[in-house]
């Protein structure tokens, strides 16, 4: 059998969303966009599986901490 020749194929550089949208913050209240944010098991995604910039991804999780406070995301998903 043959090899196949390895392909050396960098991912494609995420772009952060928030900063396409021109954001200036993240809202709290905006449950849908920040469920896109919180994994299965309802941890907060990592920066390097969301594409998201270190400054929104800081706004982000104080977001999602406000809006779990707030009673408006569960804590853990069941």
């Amino acid at each position: 059998m043959q090899r196949r020749p390895r392909q050396n194929r960098r991912p494609r550089k995420k772009v952060c969303a928030f900063c396409a949208e021109k954001a200036t913050s993240i809202d709290y209240k905006d449950v849908e966009k920040l469920r896109k944010f919180i994994g299965e098991t309802g941890k907060i995604s990592p920066r390097r599986m969301t594409g998201v910039c270190a400054k929104h991804q800081r706004q982000l999780a104080t977001a999602i901490k406000k809006a779990r406070v707030m009673a408006l995301l569960p804590y853990t998903q069941d």
